[in-house]
This record gives C-alpha cells, sequence and structure tokens, in this order.
C-alpha cells in the first residue's frame, strides 16, 4: 500500500486516512487492484482504467455525463465507469476498482439505517450491487449506539469513508477513532470490530469481490421466461451465445 504523505496512520490491521485532495491509497498491487482518491474544494480526474465508486460526504460534487451536467448532495453516491472528472466544493470520496467496468449509476441520499440485517444489531444496505457474480459492490453499514461488534475478517480488503456518527474500529494493533470523513482501509484477513457508544454511526464500505450476483445463467429475465412451461434457461437450443 502506498500514499505518501497522505497517511494519517496506518498498521498491518487497519489504515486511517484524513480526507487531503489527490490519490490516498494505491493498492494497484492488490488481488483486487484498488485506488482510493478524495476530492477536496477541488477538481478530481477519474482516470479510464477501472470503475469509481464515490460518496458525498460534503459541498456539492458536479460532473458530467451523459451529455447533461449531475449536482450531486452530501449524502449522495455514484457509480462510474472509465474516464471523467468531477468538481467538489467539499469532500468526495471515490475507490476505483482497476480493469472492471460496471454500470453507471447515481443514488441517495443514503438512508438513516441498512435494509438488510447484519451482525451484532448493525444493518446494511446494498447500494451499487455486483453488474456480474463476484464483481465488486458498494454498501451502506449503519452502527447503532451501543454497539459492541464481535471481532471478525474479510477475505478481501474493505476501503471506506465515515459519512455519519462516531465510533471505533477495535484492532489487534489498537482502538481507532472514526468520525465524518476519515477514509479507511482494513486489509484482508484482518481482525477487526466496530463499536459505538452514545452516537450511531453510518458507514460506506467498498468490497473489491464478491460471491453473490447475477449470472448468464441465472438472472431474473432468463428465469422468469417460460417456454411451454420451462424456464428459458433450461432451453439450450434458444439461449444467447457468448457476448
Amino acid at each position: 500500500m502506498s500514499g505518501g504523505k497522505r497517511l494519517a496512520g496506518i498498521t498491518p490491521a487497519f489504515s486511517l486516512f484524513a480526507p487531503v485532495h489527490g490519490l490516498i491509497l494505491d493498492m494497484a498491487d492488490d488481488e483486487f487492484p484498488t485506488r482510493m482518491s478524495c476530492a477536496h474544494g477541488a477538481d478530481l480526474h477519474l482516470p479510464s482504467d477501472g470503475h469509481h465508486f464515490g460518496y458525498v460526504c460534503s459541498g456539492e460534487t458536479v460532473f458530467s455525463h451523459g451529455g447533461g451536467t449531475m449536482r450531486l448532495a452530501p449524502g449522495m453516491y455514484f457509480s462510474l465507469p472509465g474516464e471523467h472528472d468531477i468538481a467538489s466544493t467539499g469532500v468526495t470520496a471515490v475507490i476505483t476498482r482497476l480493469g472492471h467496468y460496471g454500470l453507471s449509476q447515481i443514488g441517495g441520499p443514503i438512508e438513516d439505517r441498512g435494509r438488510l440485517r447484519y451482525i451484532d444489531g448493525c444493518t446494511d444496505s446494498l447500494l451499487v450491487s455486483p453488474t456480474m457474480m463476484s464483481d465488486p459492490c458498494l454498501n451502506l453499514l449503519h452502527f447503532p449506539p451501543g454497539i459492541n461488534q464481535t471481532a471478525h475478517t474479510h477475505s478481501s480488503a474493505r476501503l471506506g469513508v465515515v459519512a455519519a456518527g462516531a465510533g471505533i474500529c477495535r484492532t489487534a494493533m489498537g482502538d481507532w477513532p472514526l468520525k465524518p470523513g476519515a477514509l479507511f482501509c482494513i486489509p484482508a484477513n484482518a481482525e477487526h470490530s466496530f463499536a459505538t457508544e452514545a452516537s450511531s454511526m453510518s458507514v460506506i464500505a467498498y468490497h473489491p469481490d464478491s460471491d453473490f450476483g447475477p449470472t448468464h445463467e441465472e438472472h431474473p429475465m432468463i428465469s422468469r421466461t417460460i417456454v411451454e412451461g420451462v424456464p428459458a434457461n433450461q432451453i439450450d437450443a434458444i439461449r444467447t451465445g457468448p457476448i
């Protein structure tokens, strides 16, 4: 991992970054090549070599897309493939999955809590789903007040930004206080847990891979197309060939 003087604190178990403009973290050599950047009161160029997941922490973010100008307010997020230039009047966190090109999406503002049950009273929402199984995704993770999460690991790195509230990330190498706008990275297989006290906390979390999502054999269009009582994904003669 690298990020030069922009690092606010880094250990093998957890890394915390201040929202400084420009490149924050370079994981181009990771199993799932990823970079994390920040637009802080200035323009940021998003290169053509990947897919960009962004979250507007404060201010306004503006970019051109589809022939028009898009203006995103705090709490909104975007998913953009390829080259773009964004202008930010505040803080916008951007995580780029190199070599991947998903679908263009804009959403938000995020909700106060997640739609799905997670662990230990926490909830999450899948904000940007994998385009296909194994692709990256973007999530909202919500911690109510008084959470003391079970220590756990992930099989791939987790990157993200604190969207609201405050909490702590606990690791074997110490506790890390979290507040809005702080960016972080949890390396693959690093044991950690999150905790909150009087305040709740919401985090935008990027996963570089997934074991969930549609495939050519299983997706709602093909499985719900019925020919003489048989789903179309079971009829090889009419299936579309390689794209």
